[in-house]
């Protein structure tokens, strides 16, 4: 739940973190009983526990389906990540996988960890797929094959320009954007969304991650395989691993703002998209994970911590966008706290700044425009002290501690 020193900086974190873990151990036993379902929503929550509380918050036939669209493109992934497997094997796997979906006999031993059970008792998912109606087989099926062929063309082929770039991004997250426009529109609650808007959603976050993901990527054992274009890092250096190395820092820090500034070209795109939806759970469904994005980009704009270790947003600040995302003056809200705090980061000496700070502006006008910013109170941006009488977390602490005495429901941590 968090370090006592986290506590002690930020208090208010305590409850958000204390509701998200009652959250997360009450979708865990809303887990089906049924062997194959009960099989994917475990393992849902192995591979991704703040996605899975996200998808059990929305209605059983949209939840059913988006749990194995989504567990159908981790094993694609997996797959695609597997840089021990020969690429004469692995390239007609990614090609066909939309096939195997049908058939409850397949499976293929790759993987490590949680991601190799999924591989080995895909049969599951498969099982689960087929029971699904056929509305939502054919856009997963859809989606399976055009990512798999992307994936393909993408094992073959570097990212050279920044329009290889957004097109292997594309592939492996914008049509995730479209495949799940097609079940929210089939589920009947959304109009079918422009392509282009849910292409930006996958990308924005696709790009987040590759960007935060550069250490644990380049350090890939037995093969780094990276997707940074070289017709941006080339401009800082002559090859991608040189900006992990300390005699590199300063450009480092300038290739990493330049690809940051790149991903906000999606940022508006994302607000269009959310603005149209109406149904509220999957309104959270997509904006949660958004919110996660620009934060996650405001916390490692020219910070070199990205290439000495791991950058994310503290457990305490997930936990308050997770508790306080219902409508979308919390979005415009969230977008212009991030943005600012962005902003407030860049050096004017940077090479991009003036690109950066005119991305930035019109995100802040846009939300700006909406008119909701002053009915809202700001949880990211404080200006109070972030000093608290230790006693004061203490007393949280023996709450929480009083509260898991008494009920018998309650973990053991």
């Amino acid at each position: 739940m968090g370090s006592l020193g986290a506590l002690m900086k930020h208090p208010d974190d305590f409850y958000p973190l204390l509701k998200l873990k009652m959250a997360a151990r009450h979708a865990e036993k809303q887990i089906p009983s049924e062997p194959h379902w009960a099989f994917c929503f475990s393992m849902l929550h192995k591979v991704s526990r703040s996605f899975a509380l996200v998808i059990q918050q929305l209605d059983t036939r949209l939840r059913n389906a988006v749990c194995i669209f989504y567990l159908v493109l981790r094993a694609l992934d997996t797959v695609e990540d597997d840089t021990s497997i020969a690429t004469d094997v692995k390239v007609p796997i990614l090609k066909e996988f939309y096939r195997h979906i049908y058939n409850r006999d397949w499976h293929f031993s790759c993987g490590t960890k949680e991601y190799k059970v999924l591989m080995d008792e895909f049969h599951h998912v498969s099982t689960a797929f087929l029971e699904l109606e056929k509305g939502y087989q054919e856009a997963i099926e859809d989606i399976t094959r055009r990512m798999g062929a992307g994936m393909a063309k993408f094992i073959c082929k570097e990212v050279e320009t920044v329009d290889d770039y957004d097109e292997y991004c594309h592939y492996v997250a914008g049509l995730v954007g479209l495949g799940l426009s097609k079940l929210f529109h089939a589920y009947g609650s959304e109009d079918l969304a422009p392509d282009s808007l849910s292409n930006s959603m996958g990308l924005f976050l696709q790009k987040t991650n590759i960007i935060r993901d550069y250490l644990e990527d380049i350090n890939e054992i037995p093969k780094s395989r990276m997707f940074w274009p070289r017709q941006i890092w080339s401009k800082y250096v002559n090859k991608l691993e040189d900006l992990k190395y300390e005699e590199n820092s300063v450009r480092a820090v300038q290739c990493l703002n330049d690809m940051i500034t790149n991903a906000l070209t999606h940022m508006d795109d994302c607000l269009k998209y959310m603005s149209a939806l109406r149904d509220p759970s999957i309104f959270r469904f997509c904006a949660i994970p958004q919110i996660m994005a620009i934060g996650t980009l405001a916390l490692c704009y020219n910070n070199i911590e990205v290439f000495r270790g791991v950058v994310k947003m503290r457990r305490g600040l997930t936990a308050k966008v997770i508790d306080r995302t219902s409508a979308m003056a919390d979005v415009y809200g969230a977008f212009y706290d991030f943005s600012c705090m962005l902003k407030a980061k860049v050096d004017n000496n940077d090479p991009n700044a003036q690109k950066t700070i005119s991305r930035l502006d019109s995100i802040l006008k846009t939300c700006r425009d909406s008119g909701v910013l002053n009915e809202r109170k700001s949880y990211i941006i404080q200006n109070q002290s972030n000093y608290t009488p230790l006693l004061a977390v203490l007393l949280f602490i023996i709450l929480a501690i009083t509260f898991a005495n008494l009920s018998p429901n309650w973990p053991n941590n």
